[in-house]
């Protein structure tokens, strides 16, 4: 397999995003979305791409002044073990500091692999009072997430918030 290239996302990128996320979906691990919600969101998606193919996606999610999240990292299977998650992630992060932001969050089952990479369980949402009621303003339902309202935890049951310092 020839080194993997880590890229912005494409719109044609994005039948191969909802290909590989699809059984993280199917097994909740991601949060099901509609197509043009990958659309809207395009700018904020990297993918690994090997052999032509794209194999692993990610997106960087911008919260407020200080803070964003890693969201919708997904490998596809018959890529996995081979380094692309980690790649994907530590491109997010160096996004992340060029933008200026000094946290990074993410809600996740796989605790041990973003250990590895820096990150810390905590407790709650990380922001302020006065953050956390401008943050309810918003309609992202990963902000909902985040916040831990009533209404996404369903979605949420089980997994872990991280959060790495920059």
């Amino acid at each position: 397999m020839s080194p993997a290239v880590i890229r912005p996302a494409l719109t044609a990128d994005v039948a191969a995003i909802r290909r590989i996320t699809a059984p993280y979906i199917d097994r909740r691990v991601l949060v099901a979305k509609p197509p043009v919600a990958y659309f809207e969101a395009l700018q904020q998606f990297i993918v690994a791409e090997t052999s032509g193919q794209v194999q692993g996606c990610g997106a960087l999610h911008v919260f407020w002044e200080d803070l964003a999240e890693i969201r919708t990292l997904a490998v596809a299977r018959s890529a996995r073990g081979q380094g692309l998650g980690r790649a994907i992630v530590e491109r997010l992060i160096e996004q992340a500091r060029r933008l200026g932001l000094s946290r990074v969050f993410c809600l996740t089952f796989e605790t041990a692999f973003f250990a590895r990479l820096g990150f810390v369980p905590i407790q709650g949402a990380p922001v302020t009072p006065t953050v956390f009621a401008e943050l309810l303003r918003s309609y992202d339902e990963g902000t909902a997430e985040l916040l831990d309202l009533d209404r996404v935890k369903p979605n949420t049951l089980g997994n872990t918030r991280m959060l790495l310092t920059l």
